[in-house]
């Protein structure tokens, strides 16, 4: 029987982020995704070299591609939506288990344990790991309401405090070098990249 797992991750360039706001620039799932694990894997090793850590750049980039898939079934609901009350909170994270359950029963069998601790981050060794694949979800976030801001949008200016401030929270220190070192580099146009 045809599985139909991969072709349906392949539609998350279709799913839109950002619904509530109006976008400069519109962002898909695919293109979040892609950031984020270039993020986590880079926060990871910040930690690695630069706090003592060993913790798996690569498997922090592979938690981090599959971080939002099952939003391939439910949609990217908005934060302000997902996160309103504890109550509305306990009742998606139960639909996402079961759109985790669903993507994995299009799997064949032999298949499932190898994509079944990347679409449902719960719990095992993985604790510090999914720690730094929030927080490049959050810098995810950040950058792109840092763009919007720059494209002359105002309508993310509460998002890019609020992702700020999520940031700095977290108190990891490698999340700490990299809004240090390498954000401001965001606000620069692309001939001082270049340069």
């Amino acid at each position: 029987m045809p599985s139909h797992f991969f072709a349906l991750l392949s539609r998350m360039k279709y799913i839109p982020r950002w619904a509530l706001m109006r976008n400069a620039a519109p962002e898909n799932l695919s293109e979040h995704s892609l950031e984020t694990a270039i993020l986590a894997h880079a926060l990871t090793v910040l930690h690695n070299t630069r706090c003592g850590g060993k913790l798996s750049p690569e498997r922090a980039a592979t938690l981090a591609l599959f971080h939002d898939a099952p939003e391939v079934l439910t949609g990217d609901l908005p934060t302000p939506v997902k996160y309103h009350s504890e109550q509305l909170r306990a009742a998606y994270q139960q639909v996402e288990d079961s759109a985790c359950a669903r993507l994995l029963g299009m799997l064949p069998e032999d298949l499932r344990g190898a994509y079944a601790p990347l679409l449902s981050h719960r719990g095992g060794g993985d604790a510090l790991l999914l720690r730094y694949v929030k927080a490049a979800d959050k810098l995810s976030a950040l950058i792109k309401c840092m763009e919007e801001r720059k494209a002359g949008n105002l309508e993310f200016c509460c998002a890019e405090a609020a992702a700020r401030r999520a940031l700095e929270e977290m108190r990891l220190p490698a999340v700490e070098y990299f809004l240090a070192e390498f954000l401001p580099a965001y606000e620069q146009p692309l001939d001082q990249l270049t340069n």
